[in-house]
């Protein structure tokens, strides 16, 4: 079982919780080493259920599930209670999650009301689950956040058939322990190498927009055309020269 070796100071949790995740992967990209375009990141859609809740950022404890499947209760009948042992054991703020192995003919939830109070007890502020959620609104009540692929009406079978291992959720393989950044947008799962430096990466890049090309589109009124379009070439220069210089990244403008 993996555990969690590195974890950021709470007062950096509150910052990154301030961005949207675009924001946070613009400056994960600066400093990762990994491929931008596949690592980290959601592959399939995801829905935000609870979009009005703003981003969430927490660790991962994951947990598979089948709700399909009426041996696995009868396999373990403690499943339940170890697993919200482990989840109990790990710091946080935690977000759990799930693989479902019924995908994509999901029958069951792991997510109701009081599954969402329990694990909001035990340090959880929110799932992203390949599988189902149902009782929205009790969830929501909660404050309890919830990525997932769809709404259902039922459990089915469902218990932990194994957790603090590593899963697959819409296209991208996540670890026991790893920093989740999620929201309406999808979700980051970051590495702990890439921890130290992304609050400061994320609030550079963010700044580096707003002096830049942003400041150049919104400052365009009674301009030409031309000028505008001059405006914005010159303002993409000075962003990518700005981003060159701290990062010897060029970045995407």
């Amino acid at each position: 079982m993996s555990e969690i070796t590195f974890t950021l100071p709470h007062s950096d949790l509150l910052q990154l919780k301030r961005w949207n995740t675009p924001t946070i992967y613009n400056g994960w990209e600066q400093i990762t080493k990994r491929d931008r375009s596949r690592d980290g990141i959601n592959i399939e859609e995801t829905r935000d259920f609870m979009p009005q809740m703003g981003p969430m950022v927490g660790y991962a404890v994951t947990v598979v599930i089948e709700p399909s499947n009426p041996e696995h209760p009868k396999k373990n009948p403690r499943a339940w209670s170890e697993y919200r042992r482990y989840v109990a054991s790990q710091p946080g703020p935690k977000i759990v999650v799930v693989q479902d192995l019924d995908k994509p003919r999901v029958i069951g939830s792991i997510w109701g009301e009081v599954n969402s109070n329990i694990h909001r007890s035990l340090g959880c502020v929110g799932t992203i689950t390949d599988g189902a959620i149902r009782d929205l609104d009790e969830i929501t009540n909660a404050g309890f956040k919830a990525l997932a692929r769809r709404l259902c009406v039922g459990h089915a079978h469902v218990v932990p058939v194994r957790w603090g291992c590593e899963v697959e959720v819409f296209g991208q393989r996540i670890e026991p322990g790893q920093l989740i950044h999620a929201d309406k947008h999808g979700f980051m799962a970051l590495t702990k190498e890439e921890l130290p430096h992304l609050l400061e990466a994320a609030r550079f890049m963010d700044t580096n927009e707003c002096k830049t090309v942003i400041a150049a589109a919104r400052s365009s009124g009674g301009c030409t055309m031309e000028e505008i379009l001059s405006k914005i070439h010159e303002a993409g220069g000075e962003f990518g020269k700005a981003t060159k210089e701290r990062f010897a990244r060029r970045g995407e403008w």
